[in-house]
């Protein structure tokens, strides 16, 4: 399983951790890719994001990364950064990848392609609950902000913005269980 959203977040941490006060300005977070080193590890079945040698998996799920995560991702210098990285790992590995434009820009031949959505709502309780349980301090009426004006970016920026592949399946998970979504999506494997 790869959240390629996680690596984007990293470059995000990374150009916020350099100084870069604007994410939105390729002349300030360009330079900082020089010193992304981005990986991915997997430790006991669960996907680790490193930024050099530095586990940062819970420190960009911060709503501040996560906005700045938006910004960079507009960047083509940040998306040609990491695309590399996203299709060496499918064509070395048989995976799962997910991202707001897999279907669409990252892997547009894969083999079985999900729109898997929820509404803003859904997706900032699954935050907040998360975050909670990492100890992280948060505001759920914030986090319900920050998604739907993330969203808004990533589905009206100029490269790769996020919409659904035509040859996708729609699944709107608002109101299913993991458990259903599970079900849902190997049932289309199958």
């Amino acid at each position: 399983y790869v959240d390629t959203g996680a690596l984007y977040r990293t470059v995000a941490l990374n150009a916020l951790r350099n100084g870069v006060e604007n994410t939105k300005n390729p002349e300030e977070v360009i330079p900082t890719l020089k010193t992304a080193e981005v990986s991915l590890k997997f430790i006991d079945g669960e996907q680790h994001v490193f930024l050099r040698d530095e586990d940062v998996s819970t420190a960009i799920r911060q709503n501040e990364v996560s906005m700045a995560a938006s910004n960079v991702s507009s960047i083509p210098e940040v998306r040609t950064f990491l695309f590399d990285l996203q299709r060496n790992i499918a064509k070395n590995n048989d995976c799962i990848m997910d991202g707001r434009d897999i279907g669409t820009v990252v892997l547009p031949d894969a083999k079985i392609k999900i729109f898997l959505t929820a509404s803003a709502e859904a997706r900032a309780d699954r935050r907040f609950k998360e975050l909670q349980e990492k100890g992280v301090a948060c505001n759920l009426d914030e986090i319900a902000h920050d998604i739907e004006e993330r969203d808004t970016r990533d589905m009206n920026r100029e490269i790769a913005p996020l919409k659904q592949a035509e040859d996708a399946t729609f699944v709107d998970s608002s109101d299913m269980s993991i458990e259903e979504v599970v079900e849902a999506i190997v049932n289309l494997c199958k």
